[in-house]
């Protein structure tokens, strides 16, 4: 055929999964559930007057940004081609007419739109009966992309495939023969570890803090109990992070690095890391059952605090940086009690402040981005400018948490517990030397979201690490 004669069959494209990356009807779920999440109620009283009046009913209530969308731009490209050629191109698709007419305003390349009106849901025999009437028997090629799509396929001339991995378009060939397939990365095993930010467990090793200062590590018992409730605090965290990454998912599109995260580029089906939600919150509450209560309700207040910081309280100024200094505490209160070792007034202030330092430290590198023009910020209660005052906020809160510990090693319970306080004193350089160090890191731009994250690939503070071990080892 020649390429300067369109064909004369139409081109139908399905939009969710196929043009875009992730689920329409998922993410107005979610953005409905993200403005008020009583709505649920209203969601399952909708659902009794079928799918499609579903949809209409939450497409009416929420706005979509589509221009932030992760489209799929192998099959973007294709359709834009066709068009240009002259070709009737049509996005099909279940998802309500508002939204899928916003998509095909925003992508610009599509002739017709044929979705779901509020009382007929446009998929499978559906979707296909409908371009049958419009188009006729084999007038219209189809893309679509799971099985659902059978029974439009079984209408269609040509049978295009969009695809993640290459087991589904060998199922289609089965049935079909396919003509064109349009190939996408795969979501695995590493993607979902991703998503659970397995990397930042690291946190949750302050579990074991009481245990170390305590002295109790020499007890099998109480090591086993200090594991245990490092795992609780792990599932526990993992379904905050995936929380915060589902209420977050606008933010998240708009954002210099964090548009790369799974959810926000469509790797992972936004419904399968709600269903994951509560397996991890009830894996974590069985771990904290094994330990004594005042676990429980610390893990239980851990949740409560990041439930509440996630939806809404990040957006206060100041707010979320105390919040965040909290959890980093709380951490150490719930190792605390999960051995039932008390804490002392010292280690508590020690923390809080230290902590209180690296949030401040984490705000300050978003804000010196955003003061150069990136949209990091967004979604924060910071504005451009203030980073000079939180940097200085931020080094005080440093320098105050090394007093105190210098404050402690001259009380009297100290030498009780170790052999040699000189070593112990030479904690106290090493500790100014190495937060001194973070901040100068962040100053120069190296620090990019989270300091935790950076301190455990940064050389400099490895050794510190190491440093401040050997001589509490020493000092025993």
């Amino acid at each position: 055929m020649d390429a300067s004669i369109p064909p004369s069959t139409v081109l139908v494209v399905d939009l969710d999964e196929t043009l875009i990356r992730t689920d329409l009807f998922a993410e107005s779920l979610l953005a409905l559930l993200r403005r008020n999440p009583l709505y649920i109620f209203c969601v399952c009283w909708w659902l009794l007057s079928g799918r499609a009046f579903l949809k209409q009913r939450i497409a009416e209530r929420v706005v979509l940004d589509v221009a932030v969308l992760p489209y799929r731009e192998e099959v973007l490209s294709f359709v834009r081609s066709e068009f240009s050629r002259g070709r009737t191109t049509v996005l099909a698709t279940g998802s309500d007419q508002k939204f899928a007419s916003a998509v095909a305003t925003h992508v610009g390349c599509f002739s017709e739109v044929f979705a779901s009106d509020g009382v007929i849901n446009r998929t499978g025999h559906n979707k296909c009966s409908g371009l049958i009437a419009n188009f006729g028997e084999r007038g219209f090629d189809y893309i679509g992309n799971s099985r659902t799509d059978y029974a439009v396929w079984n209408g269609a001339d040509q049978v295009m495939v969009a695809s993640r991995g290459e087991r589904f378009p060998r199922l289609v060939g089965n049935r079909y023969s396919v003509a064109r397939v349009f190939s996408d990365e795969t979501a695995g095993f590493l993607a979902w570890l991703k998503a659970l930010r397995v990397h930042q467990w690291l946190k949750n090793l302050l579990v074991f803090v009481p245990l170390l200062v305590g002295h109790g590590y020499a007890n099998t018992a109480l090591v086993v109990d200090a594991t245990v409730a490092f795992l609780a605090f792990c599932a526990c965290a993992s379904a905050v992070y995936l929380l915060n990454d589902l209420l977050d998912l606008p933010f998240d599109r708009q954002h210099q690095r964090k548009h790369k995260r799974m959810l926000a580029r469509g790797d992972l089906p936004i419904f399968t890391a709600m269903a994951l939600l509560p397996l991890l919150l009830a894996l974590a509450t069985v771990l904290a059952m094994q330990l004594p209560a005042k676990f429980g309700s610390a893990i239980g207040l851990y949740f409560l605090v990041t439930l509440g910081y996630s939806l809404g309280l990040k957006r206060i100024a100041m707010v979320d940086v105390l919040i965040l200094a909290g959890l980093y505490t709380l951490r150490i209160i719930a190792g605390g009690a999960a051995v039932e070792i008390p804490l002392s007034f010292w280690l508590l202030a020690f923390s809080m402040f230290l902590f209180l330092s690296l949030a401040l430290m984490k705000r300050y590198s978003e804000l010196r981005e955003m003061e150069q023009g990136s949209s990091v910020g967004a979604g924060r209660g910071y504005r451009a400018g203030d980073s000079t005052f939180l940097a200085a906020l931020g080094g005080s809160s440093a320098y105050s948490a090394v007093l105190v510990l210098a404050l402690y090693l001259n009380s009297e319970a100290v030498s009780q517990l170790y052999g040699d306080l000189r070593y112990l004193w030479l904690i106290c350089p090493v500790m100014l030397f190495w937060i001194s160090h973070m901040w100068f890191a962040a100053q120069r731009g190296r620090i990019q979201d989270d300091p935790i994250v950076f301190a455990v690939r940064d050389p400099v503070s490895l050794v510190c690490a190491l440093g401040l071990l050997v001589l509490f080892v020493l000092a025993l």
